[in-house]
């Protein structure tokens, strides 16, 4: 089920880069980068891809530490289980009141 990438021995390990713009949004994936360990990887992602914006926060994650659904698992993993009915949302008839919601 998992996908983890190959690289040749000579390189440096490849980052994935996420980062926040404002807070209370979530990370969004910038980019990748290649670099020696953590903390190079973080000045790297900082001097590439938070030097020209507000950038609030910064993740960098080891690309081969990141584990991933393959397009032939889209079935199997994804495709909800039919003997668990009340897991699905259809079950469950509950509406909220109009106030709840609607604006005034």
């Amino acid at each position: 089920m998992s996908t983890h990438l190959q690289q040749p021995d000579d390189q440096w390990d490849l980052w994935e880069v996420f980062l926040q713009e404002s807070q209370n949004e979530p990370h969004s994936h910038a980019g990748s980068i290649r670099a020696a360990d953590a903390e190079n990887a973080l000045q790297n992602a900082r001097d590439l891809f938070a030097r020209r914006g507000n950038v609030k926060s910064l993740w960098v994650v080891r690309s081969r530490d990141i584990t991933a659904t393959t397009p032939d698992d889209t079935v199997p993993f994804f495709e909800p289980t039919p003997d668990k009915v009340y897991r699905h949302p259809q079950f469950y008839s509950y509406t909220l009141p109009d106030e709840l919601w609607k604006k005034p």
